[in-house]
């Protein structure tokens, strides 16, 4: 957020702003974990509550508002096809260093004896995620965009059979969810972030429930 405020106030593109910040923090988020025994979980909870708070303090008020919850009807050509490219990127980048990732998720141990970078491998996750969270602040805004990127793949992971299938489901719930709240935010004519991610939520809570309805099927199916 502290980004998005200093675009805002030297009327420049907030969403190089945040970009920059963003990408700072991922630095500073790898590197502590590399020289601390804190998990990244709790650095990225300490890092955004605290960039949260500067960022209230330093953003005009009569922006406050689009900073904290987003607002498509801002965004310009220029944005959309940025958002764009850097989502093509993020894939072709995604693809090349999925191997690795899972294998580095799986055991820090295994990846190293074959001979993958971890630390690196780690470094460009942070930046992809980084990239991504930039994008969405523009729609969803700084409180929001979270949910935007876990939702999706927490909906798809009980009805995901391979990390592979994991990966592109969740990637397809995130557009069903995105493209059905802006959607939704026209014809109701309500914020676009907020029923992003409640169009998320819902499609989260409908794959619990076939989930649920799956397993208890198998369960009860007759054994021959």
């Amino acid at each position: 957020m502290p980004g998005l405020a200093l675009g805002l106030l030297f009327n420049f593109n907030p969403f190089l702003g945040a970009f920059g910040f963003l990408f700072a923090a991922a630095i500073l988020t790898w590197y502590i974990e590399k020289t601390t025994r804190l998990f990244p979980e709790s650095i990225v909870g300490v890092l955004f509550v605290t960039a949260l708070a500067v960022g209230i303090l330093i953003t005009p008020e009569v922006d406050l508002l689009e900073a904290l919850f987003g607002d498509i009807t801002t965004v310009t050509l220029v944005d959309a096809l940025l958002a764009v490219g850097i989502s093509v990127l993020v894939v072709i980048v995604s693809r090349l260093v999925y191997r690795r990732v899972v294998l580095s998720i799986l055991s820090e141990e295994l990846a190293r004896s074959t001979g993958v970078n971890v630390a690196l491998v780690n470094f460009v996750y942070l930046l992809l995620v980084t990239v991504v969270v930039a994008v969405g602040i523009k729609i969803v805004g700084t409180v929001l965009v979270g949910a935007l990127v876990i939702v999706p793949a927490a909906a798809v992971k009980n009805v995901s059979r391979s990390l592979s299938s994991y990966a592109l489901l969740s990637g397809l719930a995130g557009i069903a969810s995105a493209g059905s709240g802006i959607l939704l935010a026209d014809y109701l004519r309500l914020p676009a972030g907020p029923l992003v991610v409640t169009v998320g939520t819902a499609i989260f809570a409908g794959a619990l429930v076939a989930g649920w309805i799956a397993s208890r099927s198998s369960s009860t199916a007759p054994r021959s």
